[in-house]
């Protein structure tokens, strides 16, 4: 990507020429390889590029008009300014998006997220080597059918013409493990595992396999579970999965589109026990991809959702944030229309449990590692969900995998019904979260 600082200053030039003043451009850019492999051999190698430039013009009554672009050369620049300003004339009328007021405010100062690249060859040889352990941990693990070690070098930029320029860029590391069984008279059984990291020396190979291999191992000797009401644990994957398919309860953007289970006056109320408490914070210590700056140049931050049980605060863009007489949030994804998304949830206890609760101890209680079919199973706007889940019953430490069955339930009650939040954090793509204990969900299983 070029010199942002440089391509502020001609784009300035270019807008004054063509008798533009006032004006905003985003931008980010992707490179990313990719690689699996099956039974030793690669299977799949990938590598893209992809970048978006975002260049919104205002004109002189104030509408606003947005064009994208993938070039940024000067020639580019001045094509994407007289776009947008032609399309100015034909904007909305209503809650016109501005800059944001924190465009040019300080961000927080972090140390550069970046790694050294991993050359392909290296990348493969890892993930075979990866399968081989992995299949050779139990007799009954015959493959890996889905895998993947993937890194990606992403950079983003935001400058306007009130003197904002933000630039930053870091690298990821990814890699997962989908593993298979095969035994005579029983049903094939998977797990995975996922590992992220800034760059391939730092990424916990290891632990990857060893948590897809126990994982799967567990699976083995499974039963089925009689439908009826359980005491279920979620597993930090499986609760932010919720978490996010709901995330309409507090996305501002989703509130004032009347598409939320919120509403403006939802603010301060309980939506949850007071055990547990969430936040938004795009520079948590563990988030690799930390993002300093949103679409809007709004510097991100900690944002509490909730607190003990209380909606505290919405995510806002700059739109929101003015429509709703409050601050934005560093939640803005700038596009054709502006929308508003989390970066990284840290879920926590809230106020102290009066009983602490043990899976070593717990008996009849169903632990559920996973869900599936959320694009399918959940009524985002009613806030009901009927899913499949991976999972165990788990009595006195001892887990039975659960041959299939569904959990069932309204978003809203499993809040509410929240009887404990363990303390330890557990890192997944979307957050930190420790276990969550839930009573009475429907689970349907056996008749």
């Amino acid at each position: 990507m070029a010199n942002v600082q440089e391509l502020s200053d001609y784009t300035r030039e270019i807008a004054q020429r063509l008798g533009i003043h006032k004006y905003d451009v985003y931008g980010s850019s992707t490179d990313s390889t990719s690689v699996q492999v099956d039974q030793g051999e690669p299977k799949q190698v990938k590598a893209s590029n992809r970048s978006s430039i975002v260049v919104r013009v205002w004109n002189e009554k104030q509408t606003m008009g947005v064009t994208s672009t993938t070039d940024i050369d000067p020639k580019g620049i001045e094509l994407a300014l007289k776009t947008a300003q032609e399309a100015s004339y034909f904007g909305v009328k209503e809650n016109i998006p501005d800059f944001s007021p924190e465009s040019t405010n300080p961000v927080v100062e972090i140390e550069p997220q970046t790694a050294t690249i991993a050359e392909v060859p290296v990348l493969i040889e890892t993930l075979i080597q990866a399968e081989k352990e992995l299949i050779a941990a139990h007799p009954a693990i015959t493959s890996v059918p889905y895998n993947g070690l993937s890194q990606q070098d992403l950079d983003h930029f935001y400058l306007n013409s009130a003197g904002a320029v933000r630039y930053e860029r870091h690298n990821t590391t990814s890699m997962y493990l989908y593993s298979k069984t095969e035994e005579n008279g029983k049903k094939p059984r998977s797990a995975g595992s996922f590992r992220l990291s800034n760059g391939l020396n730092q990424l916990d190979v290891d632990g990857c396999i060893k948590e897809a291999a126990e994982k799967t191992i567990s699976h083995l000797n499974y039963q089925k579970v009689k439908t009826g009401k359980y005491r279920v644990v979620f597993s930090a994957e499986a609760f932010l999965q919720l978490l996010s398919v709901f995330s309409n309860l507090f996305n501002a953007q989703s509130i004032l589109d009347q598409q939320s289970l919120s509403t403006p006056d939802s603010l301060g109320r309980a939506i949850a026990s007071p055990l547990l408490s969430v936040c938004d914070d795009a520079l948590h210590p563990q988030n690799i991809a930390k993002e300093t700056f949103d679409g809007e140049g709004t510097p991100t931050r900690r944002t509490p959702i909730i607190t003990d049980g209380i909606l505290t605060s919405f995510l806002h863009s700059a739109g929101t944030a003015k429509r709703l007489n409050t601050q934005p949030t560093g939640n803005a994804n700038i596009g054709a229309k502006v929308t508003v998304s989390p970066h990284f949830y840290h879920v926590f206890p809230g106020q102290p449990a009066q009983e602490v609760l043990s899976l070593a101890e717990a008996e009849n209680v169903i632990w559920i590692d996973d869900l599936q079919a959320l694009h399918a199973g959940a009524n985002a706007l009613q806030g009901s969900f009927s899913l499949p889940f991976d999972g165990w019953l788990v009595n006195k430490g001892e887990r039975i995998s659960i041959d299939s069955a569904t959990v069932a339930g309204d978003f809203r009650e499993v809040l509410k019904s929240i009887i404990y939040v363990e303390s330890e954090l557990e890192l997944t793509p979307g957050g930190v979260c420790p276990r969550i204990w839930v009573d009475q969900l429907s689970i349907t299983g056996e008749s």
